[in-house]
């Protein structure tokens, strides 16, 4: 069995959202494994399935641009929201989009062989000479390039999140830029894990059913219902699950009752031409990566010694 470490119960804690108590507990039940204690945590009826998204922020800039046509997502980090915020910086991080949009590189080594926006020097030299005016270390994340289709970026809280959303259109009508603004929007806010349902994976639809099956058999209001009428209650609650993961089955947030997929035929109506949501891009800055320790540590610790 792995030793629980505060480490760990507080990583359980801002996954889930659950008490520093009970991701102890959870992380015991479930000898030190953080998937089956996030599950663990969900079947008592302690975390929520959003909350498994959950990231712990870090510094610097996800961008989202089109450039000649070509739509790209990029994140660059470094160390503070001081150097985020520099001039400086931010122009590195929109040169560093016209450079992918340009020369198409495989990944990120690829990347920095590139040649810089000045024709003289490549993306490494322009990432080692922005270093000494900012004294930081700079990491440049992740990207992503789009060539087909109708290409509509969006910027959310100077750098927070980017989006990228891809259209299938022949329309021209500049309707069609303001949808794919609206759909950036609802991106950045929402957070979907996916486009459609019908792309949502089965054994992913299969865990969901268990964990929901665990939580209707605890509920006490359940206690006299038969198996069937569980099951409809657990279907219903996936169901529902897909407007709250899924784009196209989420609620329009600036429409009246409508969902996604009811607002993109409205507009494709009203343009005359079809639309679809080819795909999108979600880069929020920092997701995924411990920048450093909160300040929980040390109540965590306590909870983990003894």
């Amino acid at each position: 069995m792995a030793a629980v470490t505060a480490a760990m119960v507080n990583e359980l804690r801002q996954t889930t959202g659950a008490g520093l108590m009970d991701c102890k507990k959870a992380l015991v039940a479930c000898e030190g494994d953080m998937d089956k204690a996030v599950d663990y945590l969900r079947e008592k009826g302690l975390a929520s399935a959003g909350k498994k998204a959950s990231r712990i922020a870090a510094e610097g800039m996800a961008y989202a641009a089109v450039v000649d046509g070509v739509g790209v997502a990029v994140e660059v980090n470094c160390e503070s929201d001081f150097v985020a915020g520099n001039d400086l910086f931010k122009s590195f991080v929109t040169d560093l989009a016209t450079v992918i949009a340009k020369e198409n590189p495989a990944d990120v080594d690829a990347l920095m062989a590139a040649p810089w926006v000045d024709g003289k020097t490549t993306v490494a030299d322009a990432k080692n000479e922005l270093f000494l005016s900012v004294r930081e270390n700079m990491q440049i994340r992740r990207f992503q390039r789009v060539t087909e289709g109708v290409n509509v970026p969006y910027v959310h809280m100077n750098g927070k999140i980017g989006v990228l959303v891809t259209l299938d259109t022949t329309s021209t009508d500049p309707a069609v830029i303001e949808l794919g603004k609206d759909i950036a929007m609802q991106i950045a806010a929402m957070r979907p894990q996916f486009l459609d349902k019908s792309m949502v994976d089965e054994a992913f639809v299969a865990h969901e059913k268990e964990i929901r099956l665990a939580q209707a058999k605890q509920d006490p209001k359940n206690a006299k219902k038969p198996d069937a009428i569980i099951e409809k209650i657990v279907m219903g609650g996936v169901e529902k699950m897909y407007k709250e993961i899924c784009l196209l089955q989420q609620a329009f947030v600036k429409g009246e009752g409508e969902d996604v997929s009811a607002h993109v035929a409205a507009v494709a109506k009203a343009v005359g031409a079809p639309i679809s949501v080819k795909g999108y891009v979600r880069f929020e800055k920092g997701e995924g990566i411990e920048k450093r320790e909160d300040d929980l540590a040390a109540e965590v610790a306590k909870l983990t010694q003894g």
